[in-house]
């Protein structure tokens, strides 16, 4: 495999100084917002008024989001709103981590920064990240935690995600620095592990920092293109010949989230028709039932990323999954509004959102 196996978007410098992309215009800092803002002068509903009631109704191919699952995203979201600290974090232990988790929860249904009924949510949640990061000279992960790195791509995934419609103009520093130490952190073999420390790699890990570095070179960060191949090949790596499905290092036996990370990965690194992605996706659809009730007690962990190989997959294979791990979901909210399945309401409550609101669309990291 060599680089030009690869296929990244081409870079340009915008008008305002980001360095964007000539890939779909939801690639380009902002531009998602073009597009919201075009479906409004179409169908005649006002962006400053977004809002529970409000928000425009959306599909994916075939799926229509239904009333029950918009119920169940608009009373998630309250409860969120409700639950954030008055420094904008959620969560205790994994501060970030939930941190992150709920600006996307909000970001998905297409709510906006400054303006709206959780404009102020953002904001903060947005601030906390960005204190987090200035007072660990760019490092987003939570201090004490074993599990940093984890907690550092996805709080490089928000931010990415909410730079394009943020006029916070500390986002762009700030990811740059955390993308720096990204950067640094991977091993030789091409993957990361717990620590900002390349001496190690595992699947789960490599999966979570190819999806934030994506996401942040689509905002306009620079990604070098050598990065993602090599962490491709590391991914490669962990995939099981006879199964089709990925283990947590090279020498790990196949599971069912560590194949979605994988599968997604590679197809973030533009191997959408790679025979290994053809393979996994082959694992994911024949893993046993208990994928949809279970996942062997990390359901929203593993149901995160398959949902996205799922879609990113097509209309048909999205169609077929999408209701069965809606309909468990759905069973599993609690009468407050709120999630809490694993490690936490907090966690479980964004997850669900994520993986239910998979339709809204307004995510670029969603797009495909």
């Amino acid at each position: 495999m060599k680089a030009s196996d690869f296929r990244f978007p081409r870079r340009r410098f915008a008008a305002n100084g980001h360095l964007a992309t000539e890939s779909p215009m939801w690639q380009v800092p902002g531009a998602g917002w073009r597009v919201v803002l075009t479906l409004a002068l179409i169908f005649g509903f006002s962006l400053a008024a977004l809002s529970q009631e409000s928000l425009p109704e959306q599909r994916v191919g075939t799926v229509k989001l239904q009333p029950e699952v918009v119920e169940a995203v608009n009373s998630g979201l309250a409860w969120l709103a409700k639950n954030q600290a008055e420094d904008g974090h959620w969560g205790s232990n994994h501060a970030s981590a939930d941190t992150a988790l709920g600006l996307m929860a909000f970001l998905l249904q297409g709510h906006m920064s400054e303006t709206g009924v959780y404009g102020r949510n953002i904001e903060n949640a947005i601030a906390y990240l960005l204190n987090l990061g200035k007072k660990q000279q760019g490092y987003l992960g939570s201090p004490s935690n074993h599990a940093g790195m984890y907690e550092h791509g996805l709080a490089v995934l928000a931010l990415s995600e909410a730079w394009g419609q943020s006029k916070n103009r500390k986002i762009g520093p700030a990811l740059k620095k955390a993308v720096t130490i990204t950067l640094r952190a991977q091993n030789p073999k091409g993957g990361w592990r717990y620590n900002p420390d390349p001496k190690d790699a595992d699947m789960s890990m490599t999966g979570m920092h190819i999806v934030a570095l994506n996401s942040a070179k689509e905002a306009g960060i620079y990604v070098p293109d050598a990065t993602l191949v090599k962490a491709a090949k590391y991914v490669l790596s962990c995939q099981d010949e006879t199964s089709g499905g990925f283990g947590y290092t090279s020498s790990g036996g196949p599971g069912f989230a560590r194949t979605g990370a994988g599968v997604l990965s590679l197809i973030l690194c533009g191997q959408r028709k790679h025979p290994s992605v053809k393979r996994g996706m082959m694992f994911l659809r024949a893993y046993p039932e208990n994928k949809f009730k279970s996942a062997a007690g990390r359901l929203l962990y593993a149901q995160y990323y398959a949902i996205q190989c799922m879609y990113q997959s097509g209309n048909a294979d999205f169609n077929s999954w999408y209701p069965k791990i809606t309909s468990t979901l759905l069973s599993k909210q609690q009468s407050d509004g709120s999630w809490n399945m694993e490690e936490g309401a907090s966690y479980s409550t964004p997850m669900a959102i994520l993986i239910i609101g998979v339709p809204y669309r307004f995510l670029p990291i969603y797009q495909r």
